[in-house]
């Protein structure tokens, strides 16, 4: 009799079991890993390994705003983890769950610090955990140590040492060895702002025009003397690396890639240089957030546990390149350029005196003149030699205008503003 009762009630137990899988199954909800090879290395190479149902889906970003917006205002949260970029967070901040004890659980991460505070997006509660980064960083040829001065450390260098470096190669070789990516499509500008306007005023807007920033200009005029002036015709650094017009550059990851994986033994990659402020640099950050009212926090808990563990985090970083956030040592079997940038990236990030200089937040349609703001800047005092205090005058007019009519408040480094930030 229980034999026939289990074999009448069997076909509905497997119902209940599979309706009980498939509502267990988490939504991981991304702006990031979007195109189709990378969404389907993300799923075979990193989440195929979380104990317990996962759906990927990444979206364009404007679907991925309107989906959080509808499902907060109905009150029915589908969604589970969030995954997107540092700015994309402040728009959807009010309907994210506080994370602060989820990082409690991953203090065995040893988390990049610098990276944690800039989930706090200002606020005083943890709004996302740092996932993954991508940056900007420098370059050598390893014939060019030599010619570093006495004394300087490779992964500590500052802008007056990098100068020295580039009059250094410049007297020995009798060609100017420093190259910066200042061409038509190059990110001369993401230079300007993430690295040396942070290491010299530690700010991008409020003090474009401070005396700090007049000094920089000087300094910078000077350094420029070094460079190859071929650069203002690159876009990627990473050929002038190999065909050996430059030594010493500066460049996204990305843009490097080739110099690093073609003749691995003869690069090496290194932190961006400090100045009188610190370290400015630029880092490219991806977090993870719980909605508020995720129908499953618990397991929303485990998949960020899951991402940031270090054996999954070298996973992402092979599946689609970017780099861990994690306290962690690259295994040898990492193919040779990505090896070569992340000893780079992790030290640049962790260093005691780094600056970070988000990418802008809140522009609008202004970010493209924001970005001519300062390349506009780079060449009338460095290329044509204009008054530095003349041009800078006219161009913070040019910034006020923008922060105006974007309404953008600041964002790292400058200080928190109420309204759209100051420029003084």
């Amino acid at each position: 009799m229980f034999a026939s009762f289990i074999r009448k009630m069997l076909p509905g137990l497997l119902l209940f079991s599979m309706a009980t899988s498939v509502m267990a199954e988490i939504v991981f909800y991304s702006t990031q890993a979007r195109p189709l090879e990378e969404a389907q290395r993300m799923r075979d190479q990193v989440l195929s390994g979380f104990s317990g149902g996962v759906k990927f889906l990444p979206q364009a970003t404007g679907t991925f705003f309107s989906r959080i917006d509808a499902e907060q205002q109905s009150g029915q949260v589908t969604l589970g983890v969030l995954g997107a970029l540092h700015g994309q967070f402040p728009p959807i901040g009010d309907g994210l769950d506080s994370v602060d004890d989820v990082l409690d659980e991953l203090a065995d991460r040893k988390l990049d610090t610098t990276l944690v505070e800039l989930g706090r997006l200002g606020s005083g509660q943890q709004v996302y955990v740092p996932w993954m980064q991508a940056t900007y960083i420098m370059a050598a040829h390893k014939k060019a140590l030599q010619y570093l001065p006495d004394g300087a450390d490779i992964n500590s260098l500052t802008y007056a040492e990098l100068t020295t470096w580039g009059k250094n190669m410049k007297q020995a070789t009798g060609q100017p060895r420093l190259g910066f990516p200042a061409g038509p499509k190059g990110l001369m500008h993401r230079f300007l702002q993430g690295y040396l306007y942070p290491s010299f005023t530690e700010s991008v807007v409020t003090r474009f025009r401070s005396e700090d920033a007049r000094t920089m200009w000087e300094r910078f005029k000077t350094l420029w003397e070094t460079v190859n002036p071929r650069s203002t015709a690159y876009n990627f650094m990473q050929e002038p690396l190999l065909n050996g017009e430059v030594w010493v550059a500066f460049d996204h990851t990305a843009r490097l890639k080739n110099a690093f994986a073609r003749k691995p033994d003869e690069f090496i990659a290194f932190p961006a240089p400090a100045g009188p402020k610190g370290r400015g640099f630029m880092p490219v950050v991806a977090g993870l957030a719980i909605p508020r009212g995720a129908p499953d926090r618990k397991s929303a808990v485990r998949l960020i546990d899951y991402l940031t563990r270090p054996e999954t985090q070298i996973a992402t970083l092979k599946a689609i390149g970017f780099y861990p956030v994690v306290d962690v040592e690259l295994p040898d079997d990492l193919p040779a350029d990505v090896r070569i940038a992340g000893q780079a990236v992790n030290r640049q990030s962790r260093a005691t005196d780094a600056i970070p200089s988000l990418l802008p937040v809140g522009l609008g349609d202004q970010g493209a003149i924001f970005n001519k703001v300062y390349s506009d800047a780079f060449r009338q005092i460095v290329l044509r030699g204009a008054d530095v205090e003349q041009i800078l005058n006219r161009q913070s007019s040019a910034l006020k205008r923008i922060i105006k009519k974007s309404g953008a408040p600041c964002w790292l480094p400058d200080k928190s503003s109420s309204g759209p930030c100051p420029v003084h």
